[in-house]
């Protein structure tokens, strides 16, 4: 039986209980949706080359913050009251909107981390692991906050393809010289949130992130993609079999090209390939506890290759001018 359009609830395989809103879908594309009808605000947007093209942030409140953190933070079953909680919250309709106006104009996400990049290298700091990747990234910093700390930089966007990453790489990669990059990709290559795409374009992606990486002297761990048995917005796929060949191919180029692996998968899987309940609250992102174990994985291997702290002083290399917010 395909798991397509399931969840697993206490081993259970189960449908979406929210498989009939649009929830999902807006919390996880919302940065990067590419709203084509006139908007009074965008008409008031840069256009063409200039020297500044984003505009000021939209900070996610303190109030919506806390409430994300309740629904995929703290082990729980969601229920559809949650996730309407979640949806009819100003502060957190006002984030979101603000990100689909700005996703129309910066389809790759540039301006989310510009102000926080140019920060960082103006204190004459050199962090020592930037952590890019999509919404499983991102949400690592509302797990544990303190993990980013101490020259470890998150750079996590939520809904990100690996194209979008790879036009962004530079930007909040290379130029900020770590000593290592941490690269976790591929969950929304699968569920197709900028379209279709092959295998090989995901593969490609990644082997151009892992050269320019490596051409600027950075080393390179490879994170695999993280167990799901489904997309509650792309309830007609079934992630499985794809998660599990990209991950093949992951470990052995690594092992071929002496990268680090961190095989995230194999710790936080059930045995159908899902997202074990326990760990992660929709199927798709881990929990805290989930996040814990990665961590654990995450240090491990990060230890031997970034040596003492180079502490970054007199700046938060994780502020994007927004307080965050996970999707």
């Amino acid at each position: 039986m395909s798991l397509a359009g399931r969840v697993r609830v206490n081993g259970e395989l189960m449908k979406p209980m929210w498989s009939s809103m649009p929830v999902l879908t807006a919390l996880l594309l919302a940065p990067l949706v590419q709203a084509q009808s006139a908007d009074p605000q965008q008409t008031k947007a840069p256009v063409g080359i200039v020297d500044q093209p984003c505009p000021a942030a939209t900070p996610l409140s303190a109030g919506a913050r806390d409430l994300l953190e309740d629904l995929f933070m703290k082990s729980r079953r969601l229920e559809p009251a949650d996730i309407e909680r979640l949806i009819k919250d100003p502060d957190f309709s006002r984030f979101v909107e603000a990100n689909r106006r700005l996703g129309a104009q910066d389809w790759a996400g540039l301006c989310r981390y510009r102000a926080a990049n140019e920060a960082l290298q103006a204190s004459g700091e050199r962090p020592r692991v930037v952590f890019i990747g999509d919404s499983i990234t991102e949400n690592w910093l509302l797990a544990d906050p303190k993990f980013f700390e101490q020259g470890v930089v998150n750079r996590g966007i939520g809904g990100q393809t690996t194209p979008q990453l790879l036009v962004r790489f530079r930007a909040d990669v290379v130029a900020l010289k770590p000593t290592v990059v941490h690269i976790m990709a591929g969950t929304n290559d699968v569920a197709g949130n900028t379209g279709p795409t092959t295998a090989q374009d995901v593969k490609n992606n990644i082997l151009s992130m892992v050269e320019l990486a490596r051409a600027n002297g950075i080393r390179v761990v490879l994170g695999s993609i993280p167990p799901t048995a489904s997309f509650n917005w792309r309830p007609q796929i079934d992630p499985v079999p794809a998660i599990r060949a990209l991950n093949t191919w992951l470990r052995e180029y690594a092992a071929q090209n002496r990268l680090e692996y961190i095989d995230y998968h194999a710790a936080l899987a059930g045995a159908a390939g899902e997202l074990k309940p326990e760990l992660g609250n929709d199927g798709v992102h881990p929990n805290r506890a989930g996040y814990r174990i990665m961590q654990q994985l995450a240090k491990e291997k990060l230890g031997p290759l970034i040596g003492p702290c180079a502490c970054i002083k007199n700046v938060n290399p994780n502020s994007n001018g927004s307080s965050g917010g996970p999707y």
